[in-house]
């Protein structure tokens, strides 16, 4: 094959005029059929400044044109570049029922693997630092986007070694997350905002590279993707989560353990086996947890309803008496240095110093997990009850999900754990209950499902009582004579990946069999599974027919 042999042309000489076919081949005029194509602001790159320009792009395409008519293959290149408009839609119509979508996401995968491929090359360590205090000096969620996307395209077009290490992959979505918590940003906003193709580009490469990043890395994107697509995103992302924690868990830390058991939970998202290595891991590094964390981790256990038996035993193991446990502030949480272990040096006795929310939120999961009776469960409830004569009220948020806590807690001590005689003397317990009762913060919204469902029990000709309020719960429907407690659960009740019910709703379950009556749930899932009215009431004679006759 011969070489061509390029010359420059002068741009300012007089061109002859062009057939339309090489007027496309130059890029002077769209394809025949073809829309306007908006204009966009074009990528730029600071890192591959050189290739921006496309004057030498249109010089060589000139070049190549006549080397082209030279050497007589004119006819060639105008069956090659001219646009059959009908042919091009023929084919993408025979990409039917979803195809071509699939063919743009395999294409988008195969993006992600190839830019994947730059994370075992030779790091230059000054490109990953100046990334990284790029991404860190962003003020918005958007602006880290563009820093990362922007170099997300130098990769792809070549450069080398890539910057985007996992620790770089890892800190652009904490900050992008950071950046959303920082100006309140609302659901619909982020959710928008993780649907943009950068970035699902980004939370690709990072899940490609998650097994390479550190164990603070990993809880930084578990506790992010927690934050931007809270419990409707990130399904499969969350699974991948899971298993690489797993695998890593023994390089875990308290804050570590506790930011990842609270993403899940907060999403929603069992992991069992996961969990049962965060509760090992929990119980041996124990004395290291600070209060806070130690509440999110508590609280993130008994809200997806996860044992946490190592746990459990490893905190009555250390903290055995009641001088370990200390409180200060009402509202709030503590900073870093008051929170902390006051015995820095890891001679015992170590010393927990809590707040009153903290507190709260303990009390609450011990609850829900049904270990009430564990030592360090009751050194946290005497604990509390000094704060017994601190004013609360139904004017703050804080004072209302703390009395709920409490009131919640305190009944279940007389019902569950009367034996233990630690519930709240009468005059606390009163004055708990109204701030806990209120509706100010707690408006019950009653969802189409839940009426549907009414609808057809009512249709029964029982005499179902709605609303009906057993001591701290309200029931959904109630057959007071047969001591039926018929409860309507949406989806929020279950686990969105597993469908297993989340504690709150088991505790709910636990507490209306321990209170004498016969509970009876109707689940969303397997209520959208039946098809009319017909197997619907049919369904509902099924699970009644225990209790009705």
């Amino acid at each position: 094959m011969g070489f061509f042999a390029i010359k420059a042309i002068d741009e300012k000489q007089q061109e002859p005029e062009l057939d339309d076919w090489k007027l496309e081949f130059l890029g002077k005029r769209r394809p025949l059929g073809s829309k306007p194509l908006e204009k966009k602001k074009p990528e730029k790159s600071r890192l591959l400044g050189d290739s921006d320009s496309m004057d030498w792009c249109v010089r060589a395409r000139k070049v190549a044109l006549k080397s082209i008519e030279d050497r007589g293959m004119a006819r060639v290149m105008e069956n090659m570049v001219s646009h059959n408009v009908d042919h091009l839609r023929s084919a993408v119509g025979m990409l039917g029922d979803g195809m071509f979508e699939e063919k743009k996401k395999e294409t988008m995968e195969t993006f992600i693997q190839r830019l994947s491929q730059f994370s075992g090359q030779p790091s230059d360590r000054k490109k990953e630092v100046n990334l990284n205090r790029m991404v860190v000096d962003a003020q918005t969620a958007q602006e880290v986007l563009e820093v990362v996307s922007e170099m997300i395209v130098s990769v792809g077009k070549g450069l080398s070694p890539s910057p985007l290490s996992p620790l770089n992959l890892a800190t652009a979505i904490h900050r992008i997350a950071k950046n959303m918590e920082k100006v309140s940003m609302m659901e619909t906003r982020r959710l928008a905002f993780a649907r943009q193709r950068e970035m699902s580009m980004l939370i690709g490469i990072a899940m490609t590279a998650l097994p390479e990043c550190s164990a603070q890395g990993i809880s930084n994107i578990a506790w992010a993707l927690s934050k931007i697509g809270g419990d409707l995103l990130y399904m499969t992302e969350m699974d991948r989560v899971a298993e690489i924690s797993m695998a890593k868990v023994g390089e875990f830390n308290s804050q570590n353990v506790a930011n990842v058991a609270g993403a899940f939970a907060s999403m929603r998202h069992s992991a069992p086996e996961l969990f049962v290595e965060l509760s090992k891991r929990a119980s041996e590094i124990i004395h290291t947890f600070h209060p806070q964390e130690l509440a999110q981790l508590l609280w993130a256990f008994a809200f997806l309803n996860e044992p946490a038996n190592h746990l459990l035993e490893a905190l009555d193991n250390i903290y055995k008496d009641q001088d370990q446990f200390q409180c200060s502030s009402i509202r709030g949480s503590l900073s870093h240095d008051e929170a902390g272990i006051a015995n820095s040096e890891g001679l015992n006795p170590l010393i927990l110093r809590f707040n009153r929310d903290q507190l709260g939120n303990i009390a609450w999961s011990y609850t829900v997990l049904g270990e009430m009776d564990r030592k360090f469960f009751f050194n946290v409830w005497k604990t509390l009850q000094n704060f017994e004569e601190e004013r609360i009220t139904d004017q703050y948020r804080e004072d209302v999900m703390f009395a709920s806590q409490v009131y919640l807690a305190n009944q279940c001590l007389k019902v569950e754990y009367s034996h233990l005689q630690l519930s709240l003397r009468s005059d606390v317990e009163e004055k708990i209950a109204r701030a806990g009762r209120t509706r100010r913060f707690n408006q019950k919204v009653t969802s189409s499902f839940q009426k549907e469902v009414a609808r057809l029990l009512f249709s029964t000709g029982l005499e179902w009582v709605r609303e009906y309020e057993l001591d701290v719960y309200t029931l959904d429907a109630a057959l007071i004579d047969k001591k039926v407690a018929l409860e309507i659960d949406g989806p929020t009740h279950f686990s969105r990946n597993s469908g297993v019910p989340l504690g709150n709703t088991v505790l709910k379950r636990r507490y209306v069999a321990a209170s004498g009556w016969n509970p009876v749930s109707v689940p969303h899932q397997e209520w959208e599974e039946l098809e009319g009215s017909v197997e619907q009431e049919e369904y509902l004679r099924q699970i009644l027919k225990d209790y009705v006759g």
